[in-house]
């Protein structure tokens, strides 16, 4: 039975036995409800470390998918677990915090679009998959930030598209593509923090680091890196690299997952050019994703909730641009 509390809220954080060993006991209710855990590079270590599977959100989902485990966390944010729920539509998707949100999915409101495509006839939509269902269900195509180019260059060239939420990767798009799609003018408020000079102060202080920024930072911050692209490619070039140190400009969960992988590299964080406090802080960090905790991991599975839903009508519609992109990448 849920109580008020909770669904007030939007998690549960019912206190456990003082000496509770969370992680032991999040895999043993996991071996006992057939569930896996997801976790996205941007959570903790902590959470990184308990999950089944770490990585970016599609391919999270698209991996659960083919598991036969009747439930899955989505440790992330919650148009992730959407996600998921789309693709596994006959599984249990459970998210630990329901106010775990994204700033790039909450630039782009479905009302907004379907208003904005009425204005536009004849234009398709290529919509970054850091949105929500509802917004998935009136796209054409959906792209990740890894895939987006390789998808785009695959349309006609006459293609009229409108390209959201993230202006920055949509303006990379553009310029590497030749391409004058419109923009929606979205973006990432952790990838919106960095500045080029964060980065001319690191580059002093490491002169040999490898520049590594996210495809969602602005485009002077691109300007100054020498790998651009993806976690997943972060991830790939760090690993194959002889470099042994990195400057990295997206958010700082990925360094858990960077230092894992190369024990004997370094990896510098760039620091945001203003945060929420107004304080100086040596990383940037998403609050949403850090929502995510041992405590509310174990209660949803423990209780089984936040369950994710989607209504019918709008699953039916928003899988197909998932499909399509699957089909041109």
């Amino acid at each position: 039975m849920l109580k008020k509390e909770w669904t007030e809220q939007g998690f549960i954080d019912e206190a456990v036995a003082e000496g509770t060993d969370l992680k032991k006991e999040i895999r043993r209710l996991c071996k006992e409800k057939n569930a896996v855990i997801l976790a996205h590079y941007y959570t903790v270590g902590d959470i990184q470390d308990v999950a089944d599977f770490v990585g970016d959100s599609l391919a999270l989902a698209r991996k659960a998918a083919e598991t036969d485990a009747k439930m899955m966390v989505m440790c992330g944010v919650h148009f992730m677990a959407e996600t998921c729920k789309l693709l596994s539509p006959e599984k249990t998707v459970l998210c630990p915090d329901l106010n775990a949100g994204c700033s790039l999915a909450d630039s782009c409101k479905a009302e907004d679009l379907k208003k904005y495509k009425e204005e536009h006839p004849g234009y398709q939509v290529v919509s970054y998959v850091n949105t929500t269902a509802a917004v998935k269900a009136l796209t054409d195509v959906v792209v990740t930030s890894g895939n987006a180019k390789k998808v785009v260059d695959q349309l006609p060239k006459d293609a009229k598209i409108i390209f959201g939420p993230d202006y920055n990767l949509g303006n990379y798009i553009n310029e590497v593509t030749g391409r004058k799609m419109l923009l929606w003018n979205g973006g990432c408020h952790v990838h919106e923090r960095f500045s080029p000079a964060a980065i001319v102060k690191l580059k002093a202080l490491y002169p040999d680091a490898i520049v590594m920024a996210h495809l969602e930072c602005k485009g002077p911050v691109l300007a100054m890196a020498d790998v651009k692209g993806s976690t997943a490619d972060m991830l790939k070039y760090a690993g194959s690299s002889e470099a042994k140190q990195f400057i990295v400009a997206t958010e700082a969960g990925i360094l858990h997952e960077l230092q894992r992988m190369c024990p004997d590299k370094e990896f510098i964080p760039v620091p945001p050019e203003i945060t929420e406090s107004g304080l100086e802080c040596s990383c940037n960090e998403c609050q949403y994703m850090k929502m995510n905790t041992l405590l509310k991991i174990y209660n949803t599975l423990k209780y089984e909730w936040p369950q994710i839903e989607i209504d019918p009508e709008i699953a039916k519609d928003a899988v197909k641009p998932i499909e399509r992109m699957l089909e041109l990448s």
